[in-house]
C-alpha cells in the first residue's frame, strides 16, 4: 500500500479509501445489497491487513448503521490513532427549516450523532455531503469551525459541489479565519470525468485533494460487457447515473477489458490505476473480498503514457447526473432532493 498527505492536512492516508456505503442494516436502509454486521467487519478488518487506513462513511449511509458497524470494527481491530475516519452530514430538512432549527444547530446535532454511532470523541475528517441552498454560506461555515474548535473533527471535507463553490467557501473561511475544505469528494471516474473541466484544475492550484466516489461506476467498469451482479440488477441510483450513457460509455469499457487482459490484470486494476494518476485517494466499495483486494493491487500497477491516453481518448462529455443534476436552487427544499433513485437519503 501506498500513503499520501491529504491536501493541506497533516493527516497521512492510504491511496485507497474504503467506502462504507455497502455496509448497514438493509431494513435501516435504501439499498438492499448492504452487508450484515458480520460480514462488514470482515472486510473491514481484511482492508485494514492490506494496508488500508481510510475509511468513508456517512451517517446517511443504512440510517446510521454504517457508521456503527464501521466504529464498532476499529474499535477491535485498530488502534484509533492509526486509522482516519471521514463521515459526512447532510443538509437541513424542510421540517428542520420550518422548525427554526439554524444550520450551525443542525450541524452541531449531526456530528454529535455520528460521533455516538462510531463509538468516538472526534472524526478526522467531517464532510458537507451536498451543497446546501436554503442555508447561508456563512452559518455552514462558522458551524463546522466550531466542530474543528471544539476537537470534533480534526479537519472538513466537502462532496457534491461545483468549482466555484468550494472556492467561494474556502475565500470566505480564509477571510473569516475558520477552517477550510481540505478535501473534495466528487463524482468522478474513467467513464464520467467532468470533475476534470474546473475542479481538478482548482484542486492542483490549491492543493486540495481529490477523493472521488463511484470510482468504479457501481461496477461497471470492473466487468465485462454483458456481464452482471447483484448490485448492478439492483442499485436503482447507479442506473440513474449511469443507464443513459451505456452506450457511449461501452466503448470505453470494452477498452478497459482489453487492456486488462493484456497486462493480466483485473479490470477493476486497470480502473483504479486510471484514477490513482489523478486523485490522492479515491473512495471504493467494498461488498466482497476480492474488491478490497483488487483495489489494494491496482497501487501497484502503473500504467504507461500511451495506455492512459488509450483509456481516455474515447470520452465525450456528460450531462450532470445523481445528486449533482437534483441538488440545485431550484429544488432546495423540496422533498426529493436529497434522495437515491425515488428514495430520499437515510430512509
Amino acid at each position: 500500500m501506498e500513503y499520501t498527505k491529504l491536501g493541506n492536512s497533516d493527516l497521512t492516508v492510504s491511496r485507497i479509501c474504503m467506502g462504507c456505503m455497502g455496509f448497514g442494516d438493509a431494513k435501516n436502509g435504501q439499498h438492499s445489497w448492504t452487508l450484515n454486521e458480520e460480514d462488514s467487519r470482515k472486510i473491514i478488518k481484511l482492508g485494514l491487513d492490506l494496508g488500508v487506513n481510510f475509511f468513508d462513511t456517512a451517517i446517511a449511509y443504512q440510517s446510521g448503521t454504517s457508521e456503527q458497524f464501521l466504529g464498532r470494527a476499529v474499535k477491535d481491530y485498530a488502534l484509533r490513532e492509526d486509522v482516519v475516519i471521514a463521515t459526512k452530514f447532510l443538509p437541513r430538512t424542510p421540517e428542520d427549516i420550518s422548525s427554526g432549527i439554524s444550520g450551525q444547530e443542525h450541524i452541531e446535532r449531526m456530528i454529535d450523532q455520528s460521533l455516538k454511532n462510531l463509538g468516538t470523541d472526534y472524526v478526522d475528517l467531517y464532510i458537507y455531503h451536498m451543497w446546501d441552498y436554503s442555508t447561508p454560506l456563512y452559518d455552514i461555515m462558522e458551524g463546522l469551525n466550531n466542530v474543528v474548535k471544539a476537537g470534533k473533527a480534526r479537519y472538513i471535507g466537502i462532496s457534491n459541489c461545483f468549482a466555484y463553490q468550494l472556492a467561494k467557501a474556502n475565500d470566505l473561511a480564509e477571510n473569516e479565519g475558520f477552517a477550510k475544505f481540505i478535501s473534495v469528494q466528487g463524482h468522478y471516474n474513467l467513464i464520467f470525468r467532468e470533475e476534470e473541466r474546473e475542479m481538478a484544475k482548482l484542486c492542483r492550484e490549491d492543493n486540495i485533494a481529490m477523493t472521488p466516489y463511484s470510482a468504479l461506476a457501481g461496477g461497471r467498469l470492473s466487468k465485462a460487457p454483458g456481464e452482471t451482479s447483484k448490485r448492478l440488477e439492483q442499485d436503482s441510483y447507479a442506473k440513474l447515473k449511469y443507464d443513459g450513457s451505456a452506450d457511449q460509455d461501452s466503448a470505453i469499457i470494452r477498452r478497459v477489458l482489453e487492456l486488462s487482459r493484456s497486462r493480466g490484470v483485473t479490470m477493476t486494476e486497470i480502473s483504479l490505476a486510471w484514477l490513482l494518476t489523478k486523485v490522492s485517494a479515491p473512495v471504493v466499495g467494498a461488498t466482497k473480498p476480492h474488491h478490497i483486494e483488487g483495489a489494494a493491487r491496482a497501487v501497484d500497477l502503473k500504467l504507461t503514457q500511451d495506455e492512459i491516453n488509450y483509456l481516455e481518448e474515447l470520452y465525450v462529455p456528460h450531462s450532470l447526473v445523481g445528486v449533482m443534476a437534483q441538488n440545485t436552487p431550484q429544488s432546495a427544499g423540496e422533498n426529493h432532493v436529497w434522495s437515491v433513485g425515488n428514495q430520499k437519503i437515510g430512509e
